[in-house]
């Protein structure tokens, strides 16, 4: 297949007859003389005017395009068992390619099925209810299901993210996540994808169990033998894959309770901004309508203050802001978009790098200081916003002004908002952070802490805060040799996308071990 690039007004992206005809004129060839279709999909925003760039495949007329490779799961017939703890994105992934390597994935996950989630949310969401067992973050499909299911990833180097897309595709998801240049599934498609996926991992063999909660670990001779559940019933397994999630806070304290080694890593915490998506759509896109050819524009900001990072984070145009606690007396807020990105809000985590010297200034060499820290901002969260999972929160002018909010703009947040000053929520040096960095992004982007602008808090969840060791070659603990952490929860991913990636890695390193 030839590529050609194309790079024409958003308006004329969408219009097949111009497209054909650019390609016609670059390609000499008469009407019909070759089929092509849009490998690659872009908006470029800097200029005066938006750009849409396509990258164009090209084929001769009557010739195939490359298909799509359909994975195969295999016979049934198994060589050994592997315990995947944990159904987010890199037990789903790491389970699946368990099946096409014939290894049998025994599946245990602590929350509910994705269907049942819903229940829970809606709790958390009306009544400020947290069920601390089944909630945006635990569950099946992890905290990626029911927040949004942004694919986009750096993490090109360690596997193929087109397989990973290719396989959302394969169980329902949109084929234009193959050509998006930030693919996007939606929270409102990602439950019947999640599903597919579990009833083929059912259907070719595996086994997956909800509500089962890891309790403790049976290790003897540098192997985890089983694993226990909270009903005490005994899991044995050939491979144990990790794969519990960035808020397993009771899974670190297992592992550390069972001598297995557990270490602190850098991690970012802040708060959520929210405007008007309209904001966000004149800023990038300079123009007072967006019109309907030109997406829901999204934002990126980065800077450094004093040495240390601050960035924006998850960015959901279009989005709604939720509440993400998986403690009862904590406050936890992340965000999400439908697949239309179609609400009135953007929204974007803004977050400070906390590193290591932080953590040991504050808690000593505890393998769990970061656990701490969020732990710390979360609960006094909770008791400024009052009750009922209310958030606190402050206009962006007056956060900078260090003064209380008179009133608060309305928010896509529910339970609901309490005016609060948020300098009081962090530590020193993540307020000041803040406090600059938010006043240097107005700069760049005036308006971007307007009296519209609303700081929602907190933001602690952006990743692990601790990292679970093992080999760079096996992958396996170095303690351990049949235990594999992997995920986000084991520090060794940021996304949905790079979490299904080292879900495969392990799951193809447990493989080579048993072949071994």
């Amino acid at each position: 297949m030839r590529y050609i690039d194309v790079k024409c007004s958003p308006e004329e992206a969408s219009s097949a007859p111009f497209i054909d005809e650019q390609l016609r004129k670059e390609l000499r060839l008469p009407p019909g003389g070759f089929q092509w279709r849009v490998e690659k999909r872009s908006i470029d925003a800097r200029s005066r005017s938006p750009v849409a760039q396509l990258r164009i495949g090209i084929v001769g007329a009557g010739e195939p395009f490359p298909e799509m490779i359909v994975r195969k799961f295999g016979d049934g017939l198994f060589r050994s068992k592997a315990l995947v703890v944990g159904f987010g994105p890199a037990g789903i992934f790491a389970a699946l390619r368990c099946l096409e390597l014939g290894i049998q994935p025994i599946v245990l996950e602590r929350g509910k099925d994705v269907r049942s989630r819903r229940h829970d949310l809606v709790s958390i969401t009306r009544d400020g209810v947290v069920d601390e067992q089944s909630n945006y973050c635990y569950g099946e499909g992890g905290a990626g299901t029911y927040s949004d299911g942004k694919l986009y990833t750096r993490s090109t180097k360690k596997g193929s993210v087109l397989r990973i897309l290719e396989t959302f595709v394969q169980f329902g998801a949109n084929e234009n996540i193959l050509t998006e240049s930030h693919p996007h599934l939606g929270t409102n498609k990602l439950p019947q994808i999640i599903t597919s996926m579990r009833e083929a991992i059912l259907a070719h063999g595996g086994e997956v169990h909800f509500e089962t909660a890891v309790m403790g670990f049976e290790v003897a001779g540098g192997a985890v033998l089983a694993a226990m559940d909270q009903r005490g019933k005994r899991h044995a397994a050939d491979h144990v894959i990790l794969a519990t999630g960035h808020s397993a806070r009771d899974m670190f304290e297992l592992l550390i309770a069972s001598k297995i080694k557990v270490e602190p890593k850098p991690f970012a915490v802040g708060l959520r901004v929210e405007h008007p998506q309209a904001f966000v759509d004149q800023c990038q896109y300079r123009t007072p309508e967006r019109g309907d050819y030109l997406p829901p524009a999204a934002y990126s900001v980065v800077t450094q203050v004093g040495g240390r990072g601050v960035y924006s984070f998850c960015m959901c145009p279009g989005g709604v802001v939720a509440p993400c606690a998986t403690e009862k007396d904590g406050v936890v807020t992340n965000g999400w978009s439908p697949s239309k990105r179609n609400n009135p809000w953007a929204n974007a985590g803004i977050v400070v790098e906390v590193k290591l010297e932080d953590l040991e200034k504050a808690y000593g060499k505890d393998p769990l200081a970061g656990v701490k820290l969020q732990r710390e901002i979360e609960r006094r969260a909770f008791a400024l916003g009052g009750s009922n999972q209310f958030a606190p929160a402050q206009r962006a002018c007056d956060f900078l002004a260090n003064r209380l909010s008179a009133d608060l703009p309305t928010s896509s947040y529910r339970p609901g908002v309490t005016s609060a000053n948020l300098q009081e929520l962090f530590p020193e040096y993540i307020a000041k952070s803040l406090v600059k960095a938010i006043r240097f992004f107005d700069s760049r982007m005036p308006g971007f802490a307007g009296n519209a602008a609303l700081l929602i808090a907190p933001e602690t969840r952006t990743s692990s805060p601790v990292r679970i060791p093992r080999d760079g070659e096996t992958l396996c603990h170095p303690k351990i040799f049949n235990l594999y952490p992997c995920g986000e929860g084991a520090g060794y991913a940021g996304g949905i996308v790079s979490a299904a990636i080292d879900g495969e890695r392990v799951a193809e390193a447990a493989s080579a071990r048993a072949r071994r």
